[in-house]
């Protein structure tokens, strides 16, 4: 079963993350996070699924993020203002994101890739 691996290719995390798939052999499709950014639909799905805080899915080092003050913003926006806000530019998501058939990662955690990961 191939993964969904969503990445920003000049993203350190994201290079470390991609050397643990090749490492592991696990089989995935690699998906430009500034090119192909999340839908809506994929980040409202994506967010049920994997059961962290919406907050989690902000790119929170990111410039946009920060020059936008968005830390502050996000405090009286809606849950779908803060969807479309995060489906209006790839670079406002965290990364990497990986998507399989009943779990989704957000960012690199080596242990809980390692949960997730190994039994594929």
């Amino acid at each position: 079963m191939s993964i969904l691996f969503v990445q920003y290719e000049k993203c350190g995390t994201c290079r470390k993350a991609k050397a643990y798939l090749d490492k592991n052999g696990i089989d995935y499709v690699s998906r430009p996070i500034k090119e192909e950014p999340p839908t809506l639909e994929e980040l409202k799905k994506w967010h049920k699924e994997s059961g962290l805080d919406l907050k989690r899915f902000y790119n929170t080092s990111g410039q946009l993020y920060r020059q936008n003050n968005i830390k502050d913003k996000i405090k009286t926006m809606s849950i779908d203002e803060q969807y479309k806000l995060l489906a209006s530019n790839g670079m406002m998501v965290k990364r990497p994101i990986v998507v399989g058939k009943d779990f989704v990662l957000v960012g690199f955690k080596e242990s809980e890739w390692n949960e997730k990961l190994k039994s594929l």
